[in-house]
């Protein structure tokens, strides 16, 4: 896996991947840049987020859960010396769909977070990892 960034002279670079897919990150204004862009940290929430979800997508596939949509929220804390990184993560998983099961779902928010999720193994070295599961109607 490859990734560079370019320096956009100022606070914000843009980062091309490897299989060049390019990504641009900032800093908000009152941090000296120019707030056009999420930042370091908000892509690294991003990336739990995403790396959980397709885990929780391909489980709930698998057992045939009827799920119609969900999003993931999160919300972190960071520490206050440097090197600032998070020292809590709460994330709640929101679903729709038809007859889903609580326990199903939660199962397999679990099992991404503790099992599978590469992101999640990660960020649950220096910050509590908490979660809920919603069921829209």
């Amino acid at each position: 896996m490859q990734a560079k960034v370019q320096w956009n002279r100022k606070l914000g670079f843009v980062g091309i991947s490897g299989t060049n897919h390019s990504v641009v990150m900032d800093v908000t204004k009152e941090n000296g840049g120019d707030g056009a862009a999420p930042s370091p940290m908000e892509m690294v929430l991003f990336g739990l987020a995403g790396c959980s979800g397709i885990d929780v997508a391909l489980i709930a596939k698998k057992k045939r859960l009827n799920v119609r949509d969900f999003s993931i929220s999160c919300q972190a804390e960071r520490a206050e010396e440097y090197p600032q990184v998070f020292t809590k993560v709460d994330m709640t998983f929101t679903f729709e769909g038809e007859d889903l099961s609580q326990k199903a779902l939660e199962d397999a928010v679990r099992l991404s977070l503790e099992k599978y999720c590469s992101v999640a193994g990660m960020v649950n070295k220096t910050a509590e990892i908490n979660w809920t599961v919603e069921i829209k109607e």
